[in-house]
Parts: C-alpha cells; sequence; structure tokens
C-alpha cells in the first residue's frame, strides 16, 4: 500500500461548490451528502459527526468552508479539512526573535499582557476517512500538504501568515503535528458547550 501511496494523486473540492447553482458544479447537495455518509472515523468521532450534520450547514452560513480531498484514480472521498478564520491569542513569551519580527507585521501587540492577538486561518476540521472500503487510503503527511497548498492558494488572494489548529494532548497527535509538519506548540485552551470542559493544545505554523 506504501507503494500505492507515493504514486496516488488527489485533489480537492470546495463543498460550497456543490451547493450553489452554477455551470461548473462537480456534484449536487443530494450525491454530497451521499458522499459524505460513507466517511468513517472511528477512533474520533468528532470528525466524523461534524462532516456529517454540520459541514453542509456551516459553510452555508459562511461560518467555515471544508475540502473534500479525493484520490484521482478512484475518484472516492480520501479525507477533509475545515477551513476558518478566527482571532487568536499567541503569549510572546517562548517565541523566537525572528517569529516576533513575522508576528510584528499583522498582528496587535499587547504590552501589559505581552501577547499578540492576530486573525489567523484556523484548520478547525481535519481526518482521514477510514471506511475499509477506500481503495487508496490517504497518509496524514499528504492530508495535511493538501490543506496546506489550499491555505497557500487563500493566502495568495487575502494575505495572511499564520495558520493554527486544536488538538488532544496525545503524544501521536503532537509528533504528527510537530515533528511530521512543522506545527509548535504556542498555547491552550479549555473548550466550552454541551459536553464537558476538556483541555485542548494550540499549534501554529507560518504559511
Amino acid at each position: 500500500m506504501a507503494n500505492i501511496e507515493k504514486k496516488q494523486s488527489y485533489f480537492c473540492v470546495n463543498i460550497r461548490s456543490c451547493l450553489e447553482a452554477n455551470p461548473n458544479q462537480i456534484i449536487g447537495e443530494n450525491e454530497l451528502q451521499k458522499i459524505l455518509s460513507d466517511f468513517s472515523s472511528p477512533k474520533n468521532q468528532d470528525v466524523e459527526n461534524f462532516l456529517k450534520n454540520n459541514a453542509i450547514d456551516f459553510s452555508k452560513k459562511h461560518q467555515s468552508v471544508t475540502y473534500l480531498v479525493f484520490s484521482t484514480e478512484e475518484v472516492e472521498m480520501a479525507g477533509y479539512f475545515t477551513i476558518t478564520m478566527k482571532p487568536v491569542t499567541i503569549n510572546a513569551q517562548g517565541l523566537s526573535n525572528t517569529a516576533k519580527k513575522r508576528l510584528d507585521r499583522f498582528s496587535k501587540y499587547d504590552e501589559k499582557t505581552d501577547t499578540y492577538v492576530v486573525a489567523a486561518y484556523l484548520i478547525a476540521q481535519f481526518g482521514k476517512n477510514n471506511n475499509e472500503h477506500i481503495a487508496h487510503p490517504i497518509q496524514g503527511t499528504k492530508l495535511m500538504d493538501c490543506a496546506v497548498e489550499k491555505l497557500s492558494e487563500i493566502q495568495y488572494q487575502l494575505g495572511g501568515l499564520l495558520v493554527y489548529l486544536e488538538c488532544e494532548n496525545q503524544e501521536k497527535l503532537l509528533d504528527f503535528y510537530q515533528n511530521k509538519n512543522g506545527f509548535r506548540l504556542f498555547g491552550e485552551r479549555i473548550t466550552e458547550g454541551t459536553k464537558e470542559p476538556h483541555r485542548l493544545l494550540q499549534l501554529m505554523n507560518f504559511l
């Protein structure tokens, strides 16, 4: 499977293109629902539930945009990621001088709290399709490459320099984001909502 993965290529589809009537529409909303229903992520039910129950509604309300990643050969959904823009606070303590100089260009620095407040791209959801019928499962690093490539396209149009994400404090996740994809830890957040509050680590990277 590793050799197949190296030869396989992928492309992204913005689900908004499936929801709006236009001559370039690839698939319609009904077909989109069928595709989403085949997504499986048994190890992360939040990722699966968001795609099936919230991704379309969030895109319609312009809260975020979800991109489906398809294998070119089989044209089957291998994974997805969701992007939005959010302000985030970054503690200056521990940042390198180079990072501080870069942040100074597009953020607001608060001397009292020694923090930067910056509008950043947030990878709000990120997950591989673990459906056993997928012919070409995508590697996590390749899925991240797809996300970064799409963010670079958006950056070319809008500007900005920072992308961040949040994850559970798990060694495997931190190894993936930090060691394999170049993100660095900058803070943490306690979740709010209907579920029991828990801690999420925040990691950032420059585009």
